[in-house]
């Protein structure tokens, strides 16, 4: 097993295994695997999908993965780590963007199993950005640090807009084959902070449905009704800020447009059941966490 030094405030590691070896892991953000040899099968949430050699998979927080391995693998796996974001975030506008387009993908990606990037261009970006991430962080120098970091803000571009492009959304209950309910998802989520956008009345002019046929189509497609998941999706980005920013309540709250602190306290223990203060305590998700396994 090859382990390459840690760089903070991403965790970087290539591994060779015959074998899975469980990781005692957990994932704060998310991460990154690329598989550079070997073949076998992935396992999220006892969901299965065959991997090899150039598969490119993401895993989010507090999941229950695993690898059964058939040919000898080589593993890479870049972890998004939440140091960066805080200290240094509210002196630098590029690193709030990056960390509000780290937090859509951590809240919407589905954490179903299978490779993330569809467009195969965007599939040798990936492969030329790791591979000089790995070779810079064996040849450390002083100005490593600002080479890697923008390497992987490229890396997370790219995961954004694969995930964008493709249905990597819960869609529960997709009852009807209609890719519009993809594209509300993706607008939803993007106009979190606008909630005039989000009214009924605009949804539906925008997608050119009825109000009253908008509200039946997302329930019956989501599995729940179109306020309940707006709100969830905001207390998503509310729990990966908690847990991996420095913004205090006032800020989380005026941008995500709840009337104050206190109106997102109330909300947010309403939906999860405990505080803020024992969410933070606690240091795990909640909203954003989805089944585990018991072994």
């Amino acid at each position: 097993m090859q382990v390459l030094e840690a760089y903070r405030p991403f965790e970087i590691q290539e591994i060779e295994l015959s074998a899975w070896e469980q990781r005692p892991v957990k994932n704060n953000f998310f991460e990154l695997v690329l598989i550079k040899e070997g073949a076998g099968t992935q396992c999220i949430n006892y969901n299965e999908y065959a991997f090899e050699k150039g598969s490119i998979f993401l895993l989010p927080p507090l999941q229950c993965h695993s690898f059964q391995i058939e040919k000898l693998s080589r593993f890479v796996f870049l972890k998004f780590t939440s140091s960066f974001f805080k200290s240094e975030m509210h002196g630098s506008t590029n690193q709030q963007e990056w960390f509000k387009e780290a937090a859509y993908i951590l809240s919407n990606y589905n954490q179903l199993p299978g490779d993330i990037i569809q467009n195969q261009l965007d599939r040798q970006h990936i492969y030329t950005l790791i591979d000089l991430i790995l070779n810079e962080n064996k040849n450390y120098k002083s100005t490593s640090a600002v080479l890697i970091k923008s390497f992987m803000v490229s890396i997370l571009e790219i995961l954004l807009r694969n995930i964008k492009e493709s249905a990597f959304y819960e869609t529960e209950n997709a009852i009807e084959s209609d890719s519009r309910i993809n594209r509300i998802l993706a607008y939803i989520n993007e106009n979190l902070a606008n909630t005039h956008l989000l009214k009924v009345e605009n949804l539906a002019k925008t997608f050119l449905i009825s109000p009253t046929y908008l509200s039946e189509f997302f329930r019956k497609n989501v599995n729940m009704p179109l306020r309940e998941y707006i709100i969830k999706s905001k207390l998503k980005l509310v729990e990966i800020r908690l847990l991996n920013s420095d913004y205090t309540l006032t800020e989380i709250a005026d941008e995500l447009s709840f009337t104050d602190a206190s109106h997102l306290s109330k909300t947010f223990k309403k939906y999860t059941g405990i505080s803020m203060r024992e969410f933070k305590n606690k240091g795990e998700y909640h909203l954003l966490k989805r089944a585990t396994c018991s072994n």
